[in-house]
């Protein structure tokens, strides 16, 4: 059996240091526990869509919402082998990738930082479903999203 806090911590590392694009994006785990995560980025110049408003781009925006619902997935899955050895958990990662991701932008990306989260809605034993949202520093809700992962 994993010990939870190890692999919440390991999850954590790979989202922040393993994954190179999440890097491209300054990427950072805010918060992360067996139920929910949350990511934060600050605004950069290189994240800009629209050079004459300066809002972010809408692929940095699905991408973010992308990879919160997959590591959302990550959870789930976590929750349901909680009894299972750590080769298990691992084989099971490696399989987690994204189905479909709709997204719905509900306004321009303006603002100094951005946070995203998600919510399982389900995780069974091939597929996960995940809902994730993104707000600015002032709480706007700027975009949601529904994700659909293969996880077995």
């Amino acid at each position: 059996m994993v010990n939870t806090e190890e692999l919440l911590q390991m999850l954590k590392e790979i989202a922040e240091e393993r994954i190179p694009f999440n890097k491209v994006l300054g990427l950072t785990v805010h918060s992360l526990d067996e139920e929910h995560m949350q990511v934060h980025f600050n605004m950069r110049d290189e994240l800009v869509g629209n050079f004459m408003r300066g809002n972010l781009h809408g692929g940095v925006i699905s991408s973010v919402l992308d990879l919160v619902g997959g590591m959302n997935a990550w959870l789930g899955v976590m929750k349901q082998m909680k009894e299972s050895n750590l080769d298990e958990l691992v084989e099971r990662f490696i399989k987690i990738g994204t189905i479909d991701l709709r997204v719905d932008y509900l306004r321009p990306g303006l603002g100094k930082y951005f946070t995203s989260s998600g919510n399982i809605m389900r995780t069974g034993n091939r597929v996960s479903v995940v809902r994730m949202e993104l707000q600015n520093d002032q709480e706007q809700l700027i975009a949601v999203g529904t994700g659909t992962y293969i996880v077995g």
